[in-house]
């Protein structure tokens, strides 16, 4: 397949190379260059598959930056009328035609980019129009707790907007992030938050609550040992509080707006709720 890795065959060896098995693809070069020692006829080899500049299917043993159906932080080291040309890790530039830049490329920038197949060449394009290819919402792809491949893709004044693995936007709070992040940083994370509005949000770290002070831990504690569940609230008598929490109705205020800011709790007209998965362990 054009794009990804493919496992092929070695059908026979020639003075520039060897020719692989690709199936409707017909035969495809390895060029000398990337034929590792001991390769022999028979073998399978794993290459990437794409097109040269003579529009050939051609095979390589390198690894590019990203695959088609992947975004990456590619630079732009040449423009011209066609378009603006990406270094992706291959000896051959990633194109990217104007009307798949936003706003124009400059050499010498960077830029998040998704791989496509383009309809007419067939060949593999790069867009900077990643609202064409990336999903707004959830759409039941995630639960909260899964493990998440995450692209920083920009900042915003809430934090920094996220592409997670490579087919939905997401967000990552400033108070979930433990450290600045880079434009075009690949990083793991977890689902946080799947919002009612579709949104999601992301967080790095499972243990957030390691960053609470002593009465929200402690709020927090005691809703884990009760399942995630506590009939108790800020209209709870300061007795009860007193009785359930050993702390002041101030105190467990407080606390509890710790939690609820960063999203760990819900508080419902019967009591305190956890929504996190991982905040129940």
């Amino acid at each position: 397949m054009i794009g990804k890795i493919n496992t092929l065959t070695v059908l026979k060896e020639v003075d520039f190379g060897v020719y692989l098995d690709g199936d409707t693809l017909g035969e495809v070069l390895l060029p000398l260059r990337y034929v590792p020692e001991h390769c022999k006829v028979g073998e399978p080899i794993d290459v990437f598959l794409y097109h040269d500049s003579e529009d050939r299917v051609i095979a390589t043993t390198e690894t590019p930056y990203a695959k088609v159906g992947e975004c990456a932080y590619l630079k732009c080291v040449a423009t011209n009328r066609v378009g603006a040309f990406m270094n992706w890790g291959l000896m051959k530039d990633l194109l990217v035609p104007f009307n798949q830049q936003k706003p124009p490329m400059e050499e010498g920038k960077s830029y998040v980019v998704y791989l496509y197949i383009d309809e007419q060449s067939g060949r593999i394009t790069g867009s900077a129009k990643l609202d064409r290819f990336l999903f707004q919402d959830s759409d039941e792809d995630f639960k909260v707790g899964d493990k998440v491949s995450l692209l920083n893709a920009n900042k915003t004044d809430l934090g920094y907007k996220v592409i997670i693995n490579n087919s939905h936007w997401g967000l990552l709070h400033e108070h979930d992030a433990s450290r600045s992040l880079k434009r075009g940083e690949r990083f793991t994370g977890l689902i946080k938050n799947l919002r009612e509005d579709g949104k999601i949000d992301v967080c790095l770290h499972a243990n957030m609550s390691d960053k609470l002070d002593k009465t929200a831990q402690s709020i927090l504690k005691s809703l884990r040992k009760h399942g995630g569940f506590m009939p108790y609230h800020d209209k709870s008598s300061p007795e009860d509080i007193l009785r359930v929490f050993s702390m002041s109705k101030g105190l467990f205020k407080k606390g509890m707006g710790s939690l609820y800011k960063t999203k760990m709790i819900r508080i419902e007209s019967d009591g305190i709720h956890l929504n996190n998965i991982w905040d129940k362990k």
